[in-house]
């Protein structure tokens, strides 16, 4: 159990001691900062332990975010100090130090967070907003923050808070409204964020299985189920920020089932249309991709950008601009089809219509809000004159997800390719794509487009990607390999070409998100050995280019073989992806990015 060491003299009729307890700490008093250095002494290092000012005056809640935050190694608001196991030998130095100096000026815990802070420990100190947390020093004082406690309800704050600061349109008016509420309902029956993501999961596989079926009570009952999961989804992370219940297996599953629920679906579509004679497929795989590069473009994008220096354009400037303004904030939201909206229009569209029609109303309007997206992020970039630093140009050579062979390219053409970033990485693409495109099922033009391509990505990142438009290089590099494998899978024209060319693109697509994830939580991408292991984006592109040639003449091969690849990596990634999520080193954060 978690300690807290009350100091300083008690206050006749305060409740603190028993809100402590009610957020589940042993409360130990302790009269003179002597007796909190020797009570601290007491407390295990690998324990959370906080101080409070016996004086305190504050909502519950306000408490709550201070002292039960597991993200954060030292966490304070005034009166009140926590720290978890890394922050504790700088709590302790803290202690000691206070505890032989004379009596200093202010509440003892903010004179020691100041102290942690200042032995080079950051002390995260949340935004408080309307609630109140005080150290009164006279009678008057008390008073007075006794009665702003009273005019705020630190119960509605929280279920106000436990809704993402940005969200989509169809989220915010017609699902959070009430999905605050289950939320409340999950905390006090003592579910976890985790048990609710793994329900919305659950959820969301029994609506790809009902679409899977074909027949109309099925598709009907598939659009209910997915909004079922949503709202679920929803509920998941405003659980975690209304009980404070973050953890890294959290992360893991909350950065990584939103794309399994929705390209699960998409698979069932695929299903249920083909049990009617229409194979969509391609349309299912074409989604699945436009969505991932979608989404690889907002990751570089950020990435390249969020520690930039100067990094300012008058683009942004017209963007914050509208963002001023109520009604552009929400269409500008809406036209780039966020997942509430997406899921909703699928929804929608499944219980009336077909799974062509679902398909072919996804990538219209996926890919005009990529464009609208996309086209806004370039200017900015030409227009403004940022300085990306070491980290960025890492992040996005990272995200490149280059293997061995790009890796030798690299060397031997770097130097006669100074800063040939993007254009290296779109001339090479598109040079694959079009091979892929003009010649025939297993030819050997595609296999030298292909190696052309190993050598151009290894030119594209031999120098650091610090160029206006490098952020690029890695959505370039995604939509190059998807597509080639939807062509080539296309091309063969064999039953079972295409589902297997969809499991490939989902196995690979979750690597690439996990490394998205994980360089997100501050942790850096995957370890260099499994790139390796798994070829990289220029290795699979060139392993699968020799597959279907070798397999031209007995093509209906040609999906076993990208079936196993698609095993093979899956197995890969999915054993070291879960290794590091439940391991000590994994961020336990929630992702409060933009909506998906």
């Amino acid at each position: 159990m978690p300690t807290v060491i009350l100091t300083g003299l008690p206050v006749p009729g305060s409740a603190l001691a028993d809100e402590l307890r009610s957020l589940g700490f042993e409360v130990h008093p302790a009269a003179t900062p002597s007796d909190t250095a020797a009570a601290l002494a007491r407390v295990p290092a690998e324990q959370r332990v906080a101080v409070v000012d016996a004086e305190f005056v504050g909502h519950v809640h306000a408490l709550r975010l201070a002292l039960t935050d597991p993200r954060f190694d030292a966490c304070a608001v005034t009166g009140a100090l926590a720290v978890q196991s890394g922050a504790r030998a700088a709590l302790d130095r803290a202690a000691a130090l206070d505890a032989s100096a004379p009596a200093g000026h202010g509440p003892y815990p903010d004179r020691l967070a100041a102290a942690v802070e200042a032995d080079g420990t950051p002390v995260h100190r949340p935004e408080l907003g309307t609630l109140v947390a005080s150290v009164p020093a006279t009678t008057a004082e008390r008073r007075a923050a006794d009665a702003a406690v009273a005019a705020v309800d630190d119960e509605a704050v929280r279920l106000r808070t436990a809704v993402k600061s940005r969200d989509g349109f169809f989220t915010t008016f017609f699902v959070s409204p009430y999905s605050r509420y289950i939320a409340r309902w999950c905390a006090r029956r003592g579910l976890t964020p985790n048990q609710v993501t793994t329900a919305s999961l659950i959820t969301a596989l029994i609506a790809a299985g009902c679409a899977a079926t074909g027949d109309r009570w099925g598709y009907v009952a598939s659009g209910v189920l997915l909004l079922v999961s949503f709202v679920l989804d929803c509920t998941d992370g405003q659980l975690a920020r209304y009980s404070l219940q973050y953890s890294t297996m959290g992360a893991w599953l909350d950065a990584t089932f939103d794309r399994a629920k929705e390209y699960s679906f998409y698979a069932g579509l695929a299903l249920g249309a083909a049990r009617n004679g229409d194979d969509v497929w391609a349309l299912a795989l074409g989604a699945m991709i436009l969505m991932t590069c979608r989404h690889v473009v907002d990751f570089a994008f950020n990435e390249a950008n969020h520690d930039a220096t100067a990094n300012t354009s008058p683009t942004a400037a017209l963007s914050d601009k509208l963002d001023s303004r109520g009604w552009t904030v929400w269409v500008r939201r809406m036209i780039i089809l966020p997942i509430g909206e997406r899921w909703a229009m699928i929804a929608v569209l499944i219980a009336f219509t077909t799974p062509r029609i679902v398909f072919y109303a996804l990538l219209a309007g996926c890919a005009f809000g990529a464009l609208y997206t996309t086209a806004g992020r370039v200017l900015r970039s030409l227009t403004r004159k940022a300085k990306r630093t070491d980290r960025a140009a890492q992040a996005l050579a990272d995200l490149a997800d280059s293997g061995p062979v790009a890796e030798l390219t690299g060397r031997a053409v770097g130097r006669m390719a100074p800063g040939a970033g993007i254009a290296a990485a779109v001339v090479g693409s598109g040079a694959l794509l079009w091979a892929a495109w003009a010649y025939g099922f297993g030819s050997s033009q595609v296999i030298v487009a292909a190696a052309f391509y190993a050598v151009l990505a290894g030119a594209a990142v031999a120098r650091p990607l610090k160029g206006a438009l490098d952020w690029l290089v890695p959505p370039v590099f995604r939509a190059a390999e998807y597509t080639t494998v939807l062509i080539l899978a296309a091309k063969a024209d064999v039953p079972g070409a295409l589902p297997a060319a969809f499991g490939l693109v989902a196995a690979v697509a979750y690597h690439h998100y996990d490394t998205v994830y994980r360089i997100r939580g501050g942790t850096g991408a995957p370890p260099h050995w499994l790139v390796r292991t798994i070829g990289g984006h220029e290795g699979r592109i060139l392993l699968i280019t020799v597959l279907a040639s070798v397999l031209a003449s007995r093509a209906v091969d040609f999906p076993v073989a990208l079936t196993a690849l698609a095993v093979f990596v899956a197995l890969v990634v999915l054993v070291e992806s879960i290794r590091f999520w439940v391991s000590s080193g994994a961020p336990a954060v929630h992702d409060e990015g933009e909506p998906a």
